[in-house]
């Protein structure tokens, strides 16, 4: 592994910790984007695997250091401590690389990390496996406990640490177990392949044509709850960036894809003409727009605090804080009644966020129901769920910890309605 992949993940980790920016956000920037593919991608695995470990790794090198260390030191010690007892790195190339970072941004300091390095790649491991899962910052892990308890408060931080498997919906289901044997991945019980360990998805077998995309089990559930046929005309409502689009498209329905960001849609649009299907794509405001005709369903995948997502995005607990969740709760409720509107009588809504609060889910839908007497739960929509899942207060509740075993799954909370 090259310094310049190195260099750019301690930039990362910089961006993310100091300036409480997302790694979606920094690597579109320089000077990552100039970068060659391949290290690129190194330097975000690097960088995620930091954030996901970090405290794992300052109880490692703590013991060694009489005071705290500066910034930008404490950040490559904690790269190289991950490196070397996550990610399996060779010791010699690790250090080496550590201490020619330390000369670069703080020539002093390289002496002392080239002495902690060895002394720990010696001696650490002990440290490193006694360590608890990262827990998450105070604001967020009070409110998880609170709803969930601490006991699973911690399986869920343990589920993150983790981190997350490859997940792929197919187009054509019956293509499900031919895939996955080409693909070498799990048929898990809802229909998606899973694949484990790290993975080009560009290069994989039936990228090029268009056989599957990326999307998270969890994530794929609410279409299959929905089950959408070849008769149906459905509103994917803030669509972007449009794995939900995709598998309506898959089912034959007519669908409409809407979304407020044409930037956003860009990437539907690609997977669009990548798979060869098609959807009617809309950029518009969901609070002004009007269709020619209400919708036989439509489908709310509501802008939320994404704390179910942190396994896959480690920088989220860094840079989001409780300040700005209340307002998605007004604009959760608001798209709620919006759905509502577009749907015909008789018609389906599908309400989900990828938040672990229950005040994004099962209270979002408590008070809907209180404030639309015409919207019902669809009990029938349920029917056989595998197992781990269950419908409580109306809805399904996943946590990263669902499915454990098997690699876990992103927290969703997906309610079915019906309109009367």
């Amino acid at each position: 592994m090259g310094l310049g992949a190195r260099n750019a993940a301690l930039e990362l980790l910089g961006g993310v910790i100091l300036e409480q920016r997302m790694l979606s956000e920094l690597i579109q920037n320089e000077p990552f984007k100039d970068l060659a593919p391949q290290e690129r991608a190194t330097a975000q695995r690097l960088a995620t695997a930091t954030l996901r470990h970090s405290s794992r790794a300052d109880a490692v090198y703590k013991p060694y250091l009489e005071r705290p260390p500066a910034a930008v030191i404490r950040q490559i010690l904690r790269l190289a401590i991950v490196e070397i007892f996550s990610e399996g790195s060779a010791t010699h190339g690790v250090v080496n690389a550590a201490v020619t970072l330390a000369r670069q941004h703080q020539p002093r300091a390289a002496k002392m990390v080239n002495a902690v390095l060895r002394r720990i790649s010696d001696e650490g491991q002990a440290a490193w496996d006694k360590t608890d899962p990262q827990r998450l910052p105070n604001w967020l892990r009070g409110r998880l406990s609170a709803s969930y308890g601490n006991a699973h408060t911690a399986r869920i931080e343990a589920a993150q640490e983790a981190g997350a498997p490859l997940d792929l919906s197919v187009k054509n289901l019956a293509n499900t177990e031919t895939l996955a044997a080409e693909l070498g991945a799990e048929i898990l019980p809802t229909g998606s392949l899973r694949l484990t360990g790290q993975k080009q998805v560009s290069k994989l077998h039936g990228f090029d044509e268009g056989g599957w995309w990326v999307q998270d089990v969890a994530a794929a559930l609410p279409v299959k709850l929905l089950a959408p046929n070849p008769d149906m005309r459905v509103l994917d409502l803030c669509a972007a960036p449009g794995g939900k689009t995709l598998q309506l498209a898959a089912s034959g329905a007519s669908v409409t894809a809407l979304d407020v960001s044409d930037h956003r849609l860009n990437r539907l649009r690609e997977n669009l003409t990548r798979t060869k299907m098609t959807a009617e794509i809309v950029t518009a405001d969901a609070m002004t727009w009007e269709p020619e005709a209400p919708f036989d369903a439509v489908l709310l995948d509501a802008p939320c605090s994404a704390t179910g997502t942190i396994r896959r995005h480690p920088d989220l607990p860094y840079v989001k804080d409780a300040a700005g969740i209340k307002p998605l709760y007004a604009l959760q409720r608001d798209l709620i009644d919006r759905a509502a509107h577009f749907v015909r009588p008789g018609g389906q809504i599908v309400f989900c966020t990828c938040s672990l609060f229950p005040e994004e889910g099962e209270h979002q839908l408590r008070a809907a129901l209180e404030r639309h007497p015409e919207l019902s739960v669809d009990d029938t929509a349920y029917g056989n769920l595998p197992d781990g899942m269950a419908v409580k207060n109306g809805g399904i509740r996943l946590t990263p910890d669902t499915w454990a075993k098997k690699g876990g799954m992103d927290g969703f909370f997906i309610a079915v309605l019906r309109r009367s």
